[in-house]
């Protein structure tokens, strides 16, 4: 690619820039029930340039995008007309972050494989997962990344950052009495474990089969059981309350000392921001904007206790840099599956997602599959949603003792809410 740093040195209306570079390397596997019909082999490369202009008491910036089919004198032209437009904008001044060269490379053992060879045990492994009479993978893509992230800016900054990843791409499907089933599941992970991948993809199986035959219950007011995936999403919502750049704009609901819990009787919350979740595809040592990046709790024993987030709006703020941090931790707390079963309940498998409004005290969302469990027996249900006041969920709520890794979310397993209504 051309050598973008040199271009940007060599304008003189350009106070400060920033280089993110993106490379990527993949191999894909293609499987159409079962049988392997295409092989596919990537490489990509691009980067973002921002520019900043220092005025008059202000800063402005401007980004591009450089790719790898551009020409010298079009990264040029990019460049000067970038700096035209950072000169509109009137941002308050801040200092761009200063530091050193790092080279790192997240832990991975997918890195230990030869990419064929992982593809292919990796498509064993969901195909032992297809062993139902009437259910099916009707078609399978796997993905195996290997990607490198750079950060280069005018402040001294030399960051570079190597992660590997792969994704399962998979359509369960269930036949039976001349009626199908379909689900789409995508799966991500950054450690190979044959037996994890069987397990997600068993539980597709049997989440499409449970589709085609639950029925939808009376309405009533009932506990709910919520996944890690879905309570993740609540805590991510409650935690950029705390993001600077809420806090800063007076758009964050809860501030530093705030009781998130403002009468629990249930588990206390503790919430910590984190840069690395072993597993999580969003793990980091460093931020976009190259800022070494720090732990921070958020969310101590149901209090917000500190804010987090970039480089320029901690300036601002005057707080302590975090840096932009990816993934969230909440401790573990002491719920039990024998004290779930004390009373009925619906454990959500599946939601259209979680519905949070902090504003007006609200939780809810459209189940589209859930086990309804009544005290001696489980039975799939659908076509039902829920709801309840945000605030009386928080104060009962029960967190598991056994902890999982979603997505960005390590934490607990499952989540007990009380007294949802189900209609």
């Amino acid at each position: 690619m051309i050598d973008v740093i040199k271009l940007l040195k060599e304008n003189k209306e350009i106070t400060d820039y920033k280089v993110n570079g993106f490379k990527a390397a993949s191999y894909e596997h293609f499987y159409v029930k079962g049988k392997l019909e295409t092989v596919r082999v990537t490489d990509t490369e691009d980067a973002t340039v921002t520019v900043y202009v220092d005025g008059d008491g202000v800063k402005g910036d401007s980004s591009f995008s450089v790719y790898s089919s551009m020409t010298e004198e079009q990264v040029k032209d990019k460049i000067s007309a970038a700096a035209q437009r950072a000169k509109l904008v009137k941002n308050k001044p801040y200092d761009l972050p200063v530091g050193d060269k790092l080279d790192v490379s997240i832990k991975s053992n997918i890195e230990e494989h030869d990419p064929a060879d992982l593809a292919h045990k990796i498509a064993k492994a969901v195909e032992k997962a297809d062993c139902y009479k009437n259910g099916s993978i009707n078609a399978l893509e796997i993905f195996i990344y290997k990607e490198t992230s750079t950060v280069i800016n005018s402040r001294g900054i030399e960051n570079s950052q190597v992660g590997y990843r792969a994704m399962i791409e998979a359509i369960p499907t269930w036949t039976e009495k001349g009626e199908s089933v379909e689900l789409y599941e995508a799966y991500h992970f950054t450690d190979f474990n044959a037996d994890e991948i069987t397990a997600e993809i068993d539980e597709r199986m049997r989440e499409v089969r449970d589709r085609r035959v639950a029925v939808k219950p009376q309405p009533c007011t009932a506990n709910v059981v919520l996944p890690a995936k879905e309570f993740s999403s609540v805590i991510r919502e409650i935690t950029d309350s705390l993001n600077f750049v809420s806090v800063y704009s007076h758009a964050n609901v809860f501030s530093k000392g705030d009781k998130i819990q403002k009468a629990p009787v249930g588990d206390l919350l503790t919430v910590t921001m984190r840069h690395e979740v072993k597993g999580s595809r969003f793990s980091a040592v460093f931020d976009g904007d190259g800022v070494t990046l720090k732990d921070k709790v958020v969310i101590d024993g149901g209090v917000a206790s500190a804010y987090y987030g970039s480089h320029r709006f901690g300036s601002y703020l005057g707080e302590e840099i975090t840096g932009n941090l990816g993934c969230v931790g909440v401790e573990k707390g002491t719920l039990t599956q024998e004290e779930i079963e004390l009373e009925p309940y619906f454990e959500c498998v599946s939601l259209s997602g979680i519905q949070l409004d902090l504003y007006n005290d609200y939780i809810g969302g459209e189940i589209r599959l859930a086990y309804y469990f009544d005290g001696k027996t489980k039975t799939p249900v659908t076509g039902i949603s829920m709801s309840a006041k945000l605030s009386d969920v928080l104060n009962d709520i029960r967190l598991s003792q056994k902890t999982v890794v979603k997505g960005a979310y390590e934490g607990p397993e499952k989540v007990l809410v009380k007294n949802m209504t189900i209609v």
